[in-house]
């Protein structure tokens, strides 16, 4: 048991330094991170979670030394947080000092191949998403669908089905209303079953609690090379089932990541290379971002620094970045100890090895302060020089910690002790990139190691008011340089970029640079360079414009392998929707063709048609579809709600336009494709029955119907499907960040 220790006598001093959140950080700290009483008011200031946090870790120090001055080095844990150079991962800030306590991220389950041991998990799955944490599991254990199961002389299901279950489990938990449930799920490559784990998100309304990714082999990828074949190895006997062609898988992969960006791949034999404690167990799965390769039962409390906070004078503040370092890692070798884990199992596996994971945010920031493009050579040599420099501080923190308090209980047997014994290494691992879509908020800096997602935006708050958000350090050099003006920063929100706008210097549209304003070669530099001083993993989405080939994305996976990177999460524009809206992109009509324009064809008297009953968020709608003679798709009509009311006007516009579409002949297929998956705040249902809003409804309706005329289901019409949407929470646009879904308007983050 964790010991509870009381730090209501400790006070912060009046003297101290106040956090000056931004209104949007406020925002976000309100709905989810400060206390709140029974009536769900708020009982807290942002500086009160800051001094709440910071009191209880530095409280840890009494487990070691019971006259340990807690009181100033919760100061100085305050201090960092306050001032934005440091914030650890949102458990640790929602939790720490409150009744639940449990302040860690990354969680690692085993799924064995059993009845007991699947269902055992799913159990644990449920309590560590109800204590705000989210959870990786590798299925490469359970046998294939078709496999024999000798205790009832059945076939088994495979584990595509258990993931279901899975799935289903996270959909029905909320978190206690703070985070939502976010999984990862891994399957090795040699499984008899990957082509149907590789396809398991074509459609896009299933595992939607799910990121997938494929574990790669090296043997995998030399088969790759030289387009031979490699085993697929049934796990239940470890029986060779039969020899498959890797290009033939590869191109699959690549060719579903293209499509909707899943699955990622981890390249597996990599990551057990680096494992600390090969002793210990070997690794089979990370969290559910990726960046924390984990053993079963291990957990890992994440933090990062803020590196726009490490430029002084036009260059990187060693100094204060390497004290920065000391703190964090003295701060979250804290938390493991004062920690109180949701089961048993993961508090002795974690303690074992004592695993935390530094990273950084801001990186982006920090590269414009240095007048140095992202996508330059130099961003590339800032980025290794940086995380080296983390790197070793870290260690050497770490084996200070250690010798006052002892090393992590397996270091006689992990790697470093058996190169230098002498040493005595505190955590086993220090240092991880992990993505900081609401940290970043909170800090107000661009996330993780990302590129700037936009030099503008446009933020909706509560009441639907338009704001225009735009980069501090562009703000900044834009008034120092004479062009800022209110009116470009909204043309920059509307475009998306600054790149073209000759009202601003060419040297400033070269450092300002976002995503897609960069190759995915740029975005694999920074990756990789970031991996070769990380001990765990680098989380970070590859960014692809709407254009880029199957071919593109092969050739970023292989680039990805040979730079030593430890995995790869690619992300193609608007290939989970034919974007509806684009910034400043338009459809060029083909040269040298003349436009047919569509003639409406006129209503007969009597139409035949059907009716099908959809539960929608908004009750239950019936979506009318009917036909004219010769089986032709002629109008939709939809009831739903109270006539009247917001949803049955919007229903009935849509309804309106689909009529207009197919009576001037344009086929169902692309109206299906607009319309399914987009997302509002309201979904119903969950699993296959999953529907999530009204026009998702018709769009799943209108699919049936044409199902039901061909006899057999068409997954392509779910090509473009759009499994996030619109913001659920404050109806922002949704980037794709880091491996995830983020809203940087209101800190919404479909990865918790």
């Amino acid at each position: 048991m964790t010991k509870r220790i009381n730090t209501n006598e400790i006070t912060l001093p009046p003297d101290a330094i106040k956090p000056k959140f931004k209104e949007n950080a406020i925002t976000v700290l309100q709905k989810r991170y400060l206390t709140k009483d029974q009536q769900g008011k708020v009982t807290e200031t942002p500086q009160d979670m800051l001094w709440r946090v910071a009191k209880t870790v530095a409280a840890g120090e009494l487990m070691f030394n019971t006259n340990a001055p807690i009181a100033q080095l919760a100061v100085d844990f305050y201090e960092m947080m306050a001032a934005f150079d440091f914030l650890p991962n949102s458990p640790t800030l929602m939790n720490a000092g409150r009744e639940l306590g449990q302040l860690s991220a990354c969680f690692v389950l085993p799924v064995e191949d059993s009845m007991e041991s699947i269902f055992e998990a799913v159990k644990q799955t449920a309590l560590i998403h109800k204590s705000g944490g989210g959870t990786g599991f590798s299925f490469s254990r359970i046998r294939p669908h078709n496999d024999v199961v000798h205790s009832t002389k059945g076939v088994s299901s495979g584990p595509l089905s258990f993931m279901s279950v899975f799935d289903c489990a996270t959909e029905t938990i909320k978190q206690g209303g703070t985070r939502r449930g976010a999984n990862m799920a891994i399957l090795r490559v040699d499984h008899p079953d990957i082509m149907d784990f590789i396809k398991a998100k074509a459609d896009l309304t299933k595992l939607n609690n799910f990121n997938l990714s494929v574990a790669i082999t090296d043997e995998f990828m030399e088969a790759v090379k030289v387009d031979g074949e490699y085993s697929l190895i049934n796990p239940r006997d470890g029986e060779i089932v039969k020899k498959q062609n890797a290009n033939k898988i590869f191109r699959q992969i690549v060719k579903q990541a293209w499509l909707t960006g899943e699955p990622g791949i981890v390249f597996i034999d990599r990551i057990n290379a680096k494992n600390p404690t090969p002793q210990a167990g070997m690794i089979e799965s990370t969290n559910p971002c990726g960046e924390q390769p984990l053993l079963p039962y291990e957990s890992c409390n994440l933090g990062s620094i803020n590196l726009a906070n490490m430029v002084a004078s036009d260059k990187v503040d060693f100094q204060k970045l390497g004290r920065t370092v000391e703190k964090a890692v003295h701060f979250l070798d804290n938390v493991i100890d004062i920690n109180r884990y949701p089961l048993p199992e993961i508090d002795r596996v974690t303690k074992r090895n004592r695993k935390i994971g530094l990273g950084v945010m801001g990186f982006a920031d920090m590269l414009a302060m240095l007048n140095t493009p992202y996508s330059s050579p130099k961003a590339t040599e800032i980025a290794e020089e940086i995380m080296h420099f983390i790197d070793k501080k870290a260690l050497d923190y770490s084996i200070a910690l250690g010798e006052q308090r002892g090393a992590f209980p397996n270091f006689p047997e992990s790697v470093y002790g058996r190169q230098n014994p002498s040493a005595p290494v505190r955590n086993a691992t220090r240092t991880t990139i992990a993505p900081t879509g609401t940290l970043s908020i909170l800090a107000g800096c661009s996330s993780g190691v990302e590129p700037m997602f936009a030099i503008s935006y446009i933020r909706r708050v509560m009441d639907n008011t338009e704001m225009v958000e735009v980069n501090p350090v562009f703000e900044q050099v834009a008034q120092e340089n004479g062009f800022y003006s209110e009116e470009l920063i909204r043309k920059i929100a509307k475009l998306g970029t600054i790149q073209g706008l000759e009202e601003i210097p060419l040297k400033f549209r070269q450092v300002f640079e976002t995503a897609h304003d960069i190759t995915p070669q740029n975005h694999i530099d920074i990756q990789s360079a970031f991996q070769k001083y990380t001990n765990n993993a680098v989380s970070k989405t590859i960014n692809f414009g709407h254009d880029a080939t199957v071919e593109d994305v092969k050739d970023a996976y292989l680039l990805s392998y040979e730079r030593g990177c430890k995995g790869i999460t690619i992300y193609r524009d608007g290939c989970r929707a034919n974007q509806v809206l684009s910034t400043a992109k338009t459809e060029k009509k083909s040269e040298g063709v003349e436009a047919v324009p569509p003639v409406k064809r006129d209503r007969p008297r009597s139409l035949v048609g059907k009716t099908y009953q959809m539960a929608t968020g908004c009750g239950q709608m019936y979506v009318t579809i009917n036909e004219d003679d010769s089986r032709r798709q002629f109008e939709l009509f939809n009831f739903v709600g109270k006539a009247g009311g917001c949803a049955a006007s919007q229903c009935e516009a849509i309804g309106r336009l689909v009529s207009l579409a197919w009576r001037s002949g344009m086929a169902p297929e692309p109206i299906v494709k607009q319309l399914i998956g987009i997302s509002c705040h309201k979904p119903a249902g969950f699993g296959a029955q999953k529907v999530l809003s009204c026009a998702d409804a018709i769009a799943q309706a209108v699919r049936q119907h044409m199902e039901a005329i061909s006899g057999k289901t068409d997954s392509s019409m779910d090509e473009g499907a759009m499994s996030f949407g619109a913001c659920p929470e404050c109806g922002g646009s949704i980037e794709h960040e880091s491996g995830c879904c983020v809203c940087h308007s209101c800190g919404y983050s479909e990865c918790a």
